[in-house]
């Protein structure tokens, strides 16, 4: 007995197999896991599971204020920026996030409350996303996974606090020289409108800035 997919052109066929059944790009979050903790194929399995693929055009939102953050997301390929919008329209960028890299509002993503921040691609890119009943279902079944999400929170702790005291004890200078040394591969890929929003400067500034280094 032929299957209907058979008599299918193969672009349409492929659309009608379970997802999971499309080979997903998730040997870049193997190898990331890989780094904290070591998979085994069970756990390797888990991933293509849980995580869902979706490609993301530039200038697409994959959250906008007043959404609910209902996805922690990694990055396999692809630039985005995490912002907020004030009264006047104003972005005030909080985080910027590149390949292995992970990017959401975690406090959204845990109480379930709406979001104050925007998640815009920079880039078209690629992504592997996990819901969060999926990401605690992953922790019971597979607790190798919530060792390493409990490390990447307290990472997260980290980079934020020491932003914060950046941000109260550094010059607009001595910030945007640590940018450049933390971040050196994101300046072919952000605008220097992008960056100055960042370090809380207007661009005018960082232009400033940037000419004073350049001639010291």
């Amino acid at each position: 007995m032929l299957l209907v997919s058979s008599l299918l052109p193969a672009g349409i066929a492929d659309s009608l197999r379970p997802y999971n059944a499309i080979k997903m790009k998730t040997q870049p979050l193997i190898d990331y896991f890989n780094i904290f903790l070591p998979l085994d194929e069970e756990e390797k399995s888990a991933i293509e599971e849980f995580f869902i693929e979706r490609k993301i055009k530039r200038r697409q939102f994959i959250l906008q204020q007043g959404e609910v953050c209902r996805q922690n997301t990694f990055i396999v390929e692809g630039c985005f920026k995490m912002y907020f919008a004030d009264d006047k329209g104003k972005e005030h960028n909080l985080q910027f996030a590149i390949e292995n890299w992970w990017i959401g509002d975690i406090g959204s993503f845990h109480s379930e409350e709406p979001s104050q921040l925007h998640i815009e691609a920079l880039e078209n890119s690629v992504i592997l996303q996990i819901k969060k009943e999926d990401q605690l279902l992953l922790f019971v079944e597979h607790p190798k996974f919530n060792r390493i999400f409990r490390v990447l929170t307290e990472n997260a702790l980290v980079s934020a606090q020491r932003r914060i005291l950046q941000n109260i004890g550094s010059t607009a200078e001595e910030r945007y020289l640590d940018f450049l040394q933390r971040y050196p591969y994101l300046f072919n890929r952000i605008s220097n409108v992008q960056i100055a929003s960042y370090l809380g400067v207007t661009p005018e500034f960082l232009s400033t800035i940037r000419k004073k280094i350049a001639t010291s």
